[in-house]
């Protein structure tokens, strides 16, 4: 994993990346809050990735160990890019599913077996009642961007989504902000987090400019 993250410049983690990964490695659930921009995929997925490639899984069939829940398709590719960079001297097999394109590919890939899933939640649950998602197995629960996940209505299939996967997991939380909705849903489903915070708690990206045309 060295090798691949020296490869794409990485050198000094960024402050989310800092305080978060060392926690995660320890086992410990995180509430992270860091602006868009400063590194959140990498604060999750590396540590994630590192132990998942220490921990083989010895059985024939290989069952998904880790969810990444993300609000649109768009961030779920690029979590995915992400994540096939990270593992390219690693041996783990990614899935990414999302709706609005046919489900035939995603369903192959299930098939074949995959370690990490990064879906959107709508698409998750079809194939989840299609019998094509088995979440049995799952180790690790991210749920990244998740203020945009409550801006975008995504509050019930999330509680939908958490009463299904198995009860003993490591669940990271990762948002740009901080609304009451989030810590409603993270005192429900996270077991004594570490919360990290970089920034303002309610403050939104620095990149982010606000106009209103009438």
């Amino acid at each position: 994993m060295l090798t691949a993250i020296h490869a794409l410049g990485y050198e000094t983690p960024t402050p989310i990346q800092a305080e978060a990964i060392p926690v995660v490695l320890d086992g410990k659930d995180v509430l992270g809050v860091a602006q868009t921009g400063t590194g959140k995929t990498a604060a999750f997925s590396l540590p994630m990735i590192h132990r998942l490639s220490e921990d083989r899984y010895s059985g024939q069939f290989q069952p998904i160990r880790g969810l990444i829940l993300t609000p649109t398709r768009e961030l779920a590719i690029q979590i995915e890019e992400n994540i096939l960079d990270y593992t390219k001297q690693v041996k783990l097999h990614t899935a990414t599913i999302f709706g609005g394109v046919n489900q035939k590919s995603q369903v192959q890939k299930l098939r074949r077996g995959v370690d990490i899933v990064v879906a959107t939640p709508g698409r998750l649950i079809d194939l989840q009642e299609q019998g094509h998602v088995n979440l049995k197995h799952l180790q690790y629960f991210v749920l990244d961007e998740a203020d945009t996940m409550m801006d975008m209505g995504f509050i019930h299939d999330l509680r939908r989504i958490i009463k299904h996967i198995p009860k003993e997991r490591q669940s990271l939380f990762f948002s740009a902000t901080m609304p009451g909705a989030i810590e409603t849903l993270a005192n429900w489903a996270l077991k004594d987090p570490v919360e990290v915070e970089i920034g303002g708690r309610r403050s939104p990206a620095e990149t982010v400019s606000h106009a209103f045309a009438p």
